[in-house]
This record gives structure tokens, C-alpha cells and sequence, in this order.
């Protein structure tokens, strides 16, 4: 099962014992604050919750874009969703992301109208902590049981 980690301590594992990966190592310090901020203007949140949404949006997009190919059917559950939507919709750098995470391929957003009801979201974080990930569990059980994404696809 997925862990949860805000912050994880220095020397901090995951769950097959090895360093656990944050996201933002990964993620220029002036994009994720821009992302922040972007998130901070078009919902009630503050810099806290904002930072722990982007998080988990950017750790699903680097896990689907790990397992590309695979037809997991990744789903990020509504919350994480909002994450991966203020990623996705900064195009530029949302290109450069798949450009260096990818293979160069974009990683399609195709949602669906109906949700399903299959267990997908809590599958999905325990596959982003498999891979290494901070997870913050409370951000994927909103929708534990439903997902809005097209399953088995190379999409979000």
C-alpha cells in the first residue's frame, strides 16, 4: 500500500528499501514555484496544499510516463488530477517534460465522461510508490474507487 509522505526524512525509504525520490529534484525550483502559484490562483489553496497537489500530479505523470507502453490504466483520482492539469496545461514546459521523462514521446490527456469504479486510484498510488515516489495518501483517497481517464491507455 502507498505511503504517506509530505516530506520524507533524510535517509527516508520506500517500500522495497531504496531512497524515496522527490519530485522536486526533478522540477526547476522557478517552474514549480510558477506552478504553485498557478494553483494557489485558480483554487483555495494555500502554498502548503498547492505544493503537496502539484507534487502528486508531477509523481503520476513521471510514473505513467515510466510505465509507457504497459496498459496499466493509471488513473490519478480528482485531486491528483489537479496537480497533473496545472502541469499539462504550462505547455512549454509540460513538453520539456516529456521531451526528458518520455523519450520525447507526449504523454495524451484523454479523460472520459464516466468514472469507474474499479479500485484504479489507490492501484495507481501504490504503483507511483512502487516506483519510488513520495505519496501522500490523503491526495488519492478522495476518489479511491473511481477515475476519470480512459483505462489501459499511454494517456493521462
Amino acid at each position: 500500500m502507498a505511503t504517506t509522505a509530505d516530506a520524507p526524512s533524510p535517509g527516508a525509504t520506500g517500500p522495497a528499501g531504496n531512497p524515496v525520490r522527490r519530485v522536486r529534484d526533478v522540477v526547476p525550483a522557478d517552474l514549480w514555484d510558477k506552478q504553485v502559484g498557478l494553483l494557489m490562483r485558480d483554487h483555495p489553496y494555500d502554498s502548503v496544499m498547492a505544493a503537496r497537489v502539484l507534487g502528486q500530479g508531477y509523481a503520476y505523470l513521471l510514473t505513467a510516463m515510466s510505465h509507457r507502453g504497459e496498459g496499466l490504466g493509471l488513473v490519478p483520482g480528482k485531486l491528483v488530477d489537479i496537480g497533473v492539469h496545472t502541469v499539462i496545461l504550462d505547455t512549454v514546459a509540460y513538453a520539456e517534460l516529456c521531451e526528458k521523462f518520455n523519450g520525447g514521446q507526449f504523454l495524451h490527456h484523454v479523460p472520459e465522461v464516466d468514472m469507474k469504479n474499479d479500485g484504479s486510484v489507490l492501484k495507481t498510488a501504490d504503483i507511483v510508490a512502487a516506483d519510488g515516489w513520495e505519496v501522500d495518501l490523503p491526495l488519492w483517497t478522495d476518489a479511491a474507487d473511481c477515475g476519470p481517464c480512459h483505462p489501459g491507455n499511454d494517456a493521462h
